[in-house]
């Protein structure tokens, strides 16, 4: 097996409030090989959010290591946490996270911003690829709110994907959607991740992670469990199961 793409070695977080230590992480370790996708669960307090935090480089550590794409990221100050957010990891966020009064297109353009050596030319046409990837290309000049909330998942994961990271992370990324719209999204993520993108998904939903091809159950910042998923649902499938849905007056509802 290749080595791993992600790495984490006894990692811990522990917080202070008042005069307790709450240990969010207790010693955890797993590694996460190139191509994967894994779902992280966990109830409120199992210590998921930490853990996404952590591996967004939002946080650090108080102790352990973690190693992303050979880069030792518990050792990084913050500009180098930027430079590594900015260029190797791609986030998608239950509330979508875009910009109101921006286009699709103009959402999905954002993080390339921080990048001085792509020209404004390719930073268009690396936007308007991105959201062919995800069905959208007829969209591009619509604002959030001339978009469904399946649509605006979707810019979400196009504005994700267009730096092409070496992970995708997505955080309860179906969380605000309906059962049809949430599988429509995971079938994005299926595909993406049949193209070889690595994908780590938090979610607290069990269908959802029947969709990865591995899961992580955290309980009080520890791993309860972490098995390989031996029959990985298709989305499609299980989106084409679903009853008919019932008859929308607007045709834009529709993801």
């Amino acid at each position: 097996m290749n080595d791993p793409i992600l790495s984490i070695l006894h990692l811990r977080r522990d917080f202070k409030m008042g005069d307790e230590t709450v240990h969010a992480l207790r010693g955890v370790s797993f590694d996460v090989y190139s191509g994967e996708f894994l779902t992280i669960m966990g109830t409120s307090g199992s210590g998921k959010s930490t853990m996404l935090n952590i591996l967004g480089c939002m946080d650090k550590p108080t102790s352990g290591e973690y190693i992303l794409d050979g880069n030792h990221i518990e050792k990084l100050k913050s500009d180098a946490l930027a430079r590594i957010r900015s260029r190797k990891l791609g986030f998608v966020f239950q509330s979508y996270n875009l910009l109101a009064r921006t286009t699709a297109i103009e959402n999905v353009e954002l993080p390339l911003l921080y990048n001085s050596k792509i020209s404004a030319s390719e930073r268009h046409d690396r936007a308007v690829e991105a959201l062919k990837r995800v069905g959208l290309e007829s969209r591009m000049n619509h604002l959030p709110n001339q978009l469904s909330g399946g649509q605006q998942q979707r810019v979400a994961i196009a504005r994700a994907l267009v730096n092409d990271p070496v992970i995708l992370l997505a955080d309860e990324a179906t969380g605000n959607l309906d059962t049809r719209t949430s599988y429509e999204i995971m079938e994005i993520f299926q595909e993406l991740n049949s193209r070889g993108k690595t994908i780590v998904f938090v979610t607290h939903e069990p269908d959802i992670a029947t969709f990865s091809s591995r899961t992580i159950v955290l309980r009080d910042g520890q791993i309860k469990r972490d098995t390989p998923n031996g029959d990985v649902q298709n989305a499609h499938e299980a989106f084409m199961a679903l009853p008919p849905p019932e008859t929308f007056d607007d045709e834009d509802e529709s993801v």
